[in-house]
């Protein structure tokens, strides 16, 4: 018979002073850059340009009429590179470590060029269009990200299986075929995170609350690498939110989107919680769903939508919801389902 778990946090004061410190340094260093990336994101006119077109090619005609005022003032993007710098750089100072954070800093900056790419050429574009990187070729960028790490997560740093929830220390041997899954994961989450950055301030919030989360799930595991990576993402987004709430000063652009979505799906791979990270990013799943499942219609219904527009925060923007409620409340459904997935890991190693 198997005997559950007992939870044991055996947290030194240094190791949870080094976690404050971490996210502390995070937030203030990102607070320090955000004067000198305004400077120049102004002087360089970094201005995003909204698409004009949608994923089909068609005009995109209910977005522009949403968020027709809010493009008539100037707002910079690729204003997460303010966060990717400080998260890489206080890592990398503060919390190397080859078993922990390497890879999650090398995915991290990884993906955030490919999102560079893409919002350079937004800014350089026209304003007709996508505005960016075509989608197959974005997807093919982030899928050799993923490929990278996950050759690295499994032949240097030696993991090959996968946790069952609810099933003690029970895990499923993978073998290389972890490769294959942990560019699965990691691909998925980037495209889902960038999918929900299209409203001021809801990225940013849902993007804290997951990063949190997951500070927590890695103190209960003892990889205090990971945890201190997490923590400073955390403060870091704090400090990007607080001027990017309604009405935003500035956008994080695909360079942030990118490299959350996919530095997440890196952490959940570490943490080994990948069938909980659907729960934990639930927002995000319903985000990413909303789009597939507005494409089929489109497709098996002659051209008939299930939303008035696709990601489903725009489509409540539609029917009458002023953007700040609709981020209030997503954020409101990000934390719920947040405590979920905490709750139910606590569940399956512990209970």
């Amino acid at each position: 018979m198997q005997h559950a778990q007992t939870i044991t946090i055996a947290l030194q004061g240094s190791s949870l002073l080094k976690l404050v410190l971490l996210g502390m340094s995070g937030f203030l260093f990102s607070m320090l850059l955000t004067p000198l990336y305004t400077t120049l994101a102004y002087r360089w006119r970094l201005w995003k340009k909204p698409r004009t077109e949608t994923v089909t090619g068609s005009k995109a005609t209910e977005f522009m009429k949403l968020h027709a005022a809010k493009h008539e003032r100037h707002i910079p993007t690729m204003a997460g590179a303010i966060f990717i710098v400080s998260v890489a750089i206080i890592t990398l100072a503060l919390n190397r470590s080859r078993a922990e954070t390497w890879l999650p800093v090398a995915a991290f900056v990884g993906a955030a060029a490919v999102g560079l790419i893409d919002d350079i050429i937004n800014i350089k574009g026209d304003g007709t269009g996508k505005a960016g990187l075509p989608s197959r070729l974005k997807l093919l960028l982030i899928t050799l990200v993923a490929a990278v790490g996950g050759w690295f997560f499994y032949y240097k740093l030696g993991f090959d299986s996968m946790q069952l929830p609810g099933f003690g220390q029970a895990s499923l041997q993978l073998g290389w075929f972890i490769i294959p899954l942990f560019m699965l994961v990691v691909v998925s989450t980037a495209n889902a995170v960038n999918i929900s950055d299209g409203l001021d301030g809801l990225a940013g919030g849902l993007t804290t609350i997951a990063f949190a989360t997951y500070t927590i799930i890695a103190v209960l595991e003892h990889k205090y690498g990971i945890a201190g990576f997490c923590a400073t993402i955390v403060g870091a987004l704090l400090s990007y939110t607080w001027f990017n709430i309604f009405p935003a000063r500035f956008f994080m652009g695909d360079v942030g989107s990118f490299a959350l979505g996919t530095v997440l799906g890196v952490v959940a791979m570490y943490t080994d919680t990948v069938l909980l990270l659907p729960v934990i990013g639930a927002v995000f799943v319903a985000e990413a769903g909303s789009v597939i499942l507005q494409l089929l219609s489109k497709k098996f219904r002659n051209g008939k939508k299930l939303f008035r527009i696709s990601p489903i925060h725009h489509h409540f923007e539609a029917v009458g919801w002023p953007e700040a409620k609709v981020t209030m409340r997503f954020w409101v459904l990000g934390q719920v389902a947040a405590l979920l997935g905490l709750a139910l890991f606590v569940m399956g190693r512990y209970v």
